[in-house]
């Protein structure tokens, strides 16, 4: 038996990493998840235990408990959640300041689920190379609210290698995922961190003898300065799932004060009678943007 990390997975098949090769190794039939809303039984990033058969493959014998996850709600058409990565030291939501736009609601999205699965979020501006006079206060504005709320911000440019200096220690021997939607520069930025990268996803996507590789996963890079980078597809949108409208604003580190004086213990803050927390936001106390972000996530999870 021997204990290695799932590095990626097309669903049928899993590279495992052990200590001294990379396995391509089957999921027994008694592990798949009937009955449970989860569309992967393992994620890119956990620890499991194979044994290896006589033609060199790997059979996955046991799935070490996670840390942490990262989730978001099955699409096309799918029930349940999908498990994007698992055992994160660090997770950043990345944006561009310009082509695409910024949106904050899913910069929030994204920072409820760090919350709700206990993985630390951070936040990558990029593209700083596009902005305008007029986008320095708006920046300014958005790097204090997060940074207030306990979040640290990057400004960054593929283009200029001192921008990403103090990135680049950050995530230094740490497991970190990257996500966003396509077009924030995400791979420009990952290519900059590690000039190799491509090569490297490259590497990790050719499966020998297994059949084209046509659908799009997470995986897990090793990076030259140490540690590994979690490449996920462009993400549209990003759903929550297994949240329910009571308890929302436990991921919301600006409402955990005020949520304590609320009357009702299932208050969902935008009705209720003696709510501490529409007390602080009518007191200019929580951001607009941000309550509003609550707002229609609770909408979108039924609240």
């Amino acid at each position: 038996m021997q204990k290695g990390r799932v590095i990626q997975s097309t669903g049928s098949w899993y590279k495992v990493k052990t200590e001294d090769k990379i396995v391509e190794s089957r999921l027994p039939g008694r592990f798949r998840l009937e009955g449970k809303e989860v569309t992967n039984p393992i994620a890119v990033g956990d620890w499991v235990d194979i044994t290896i058969n006589d033609d060199g493959s790997g059979s996955i014998e046991e799935i070490h408990e996670r840390e942490n996850y990262l989730t978001r709600q099955a699409t096309h058409g799918r029930r349940g959640e999908h498990i994007l990565v698992s055992n994160l030291d660090l997770a950043f939501v990345v944006q561009s300041i310009r082509k695409p736009k910024m949106k904050e609601g899913f910069i929030d999205r994204f920072l409820v689920t760090c919350e709700a699965y206990e993985v630390k979020g951070a936040i990558i501006i990029n593209k700083l190379d596009l902005a305008t006079k007029s986008d320095e206060g708006y920046l300014e504005d958005v790097q204090e609210l997060y940074e207030k709320l306990g979040y640290q911000v990057f400004t960054t440019t593929a283009f200029e290698i001192d921008c990403l200096t103090h990135l680049m220690e950050t995530i230094k021997g740490k497991t970190t995922a990257f996500v966003g939607p396509s077009g924030v520069g995400k791979t420009s930025l990952l290519n900059a961190i590690d000039p190799n990268f491509s090569e490297k996803v490259g590497e990790v996507s050719s499966y020998s003898n297994k059949g084209k590789h046509t659908t799009t996963f997470a995986k897990l890079i090793e990076i030259e300065n140490g540690g590994y980078i979690v490449d996920t597809p462009g993400i549209r949108e990003f759903g929550l799932f297994n949240i329910e409208p009571w308890e929302l604003s436990l991921y919301f580190p600006e409402m955990l004060e005020p949520r304590q004086k609320c009357k009702f213990n299932t208050c969902t803050h935008i009705h209720e009678p003696g709510c501490g927390v529409m007390e602080a936001f009518e007191a200019g106390e929580i951001d607009p943007g941000r309550y509003n972000s609550y707002i229609n996530m609770l909408e979108s999870i039924g609240g």
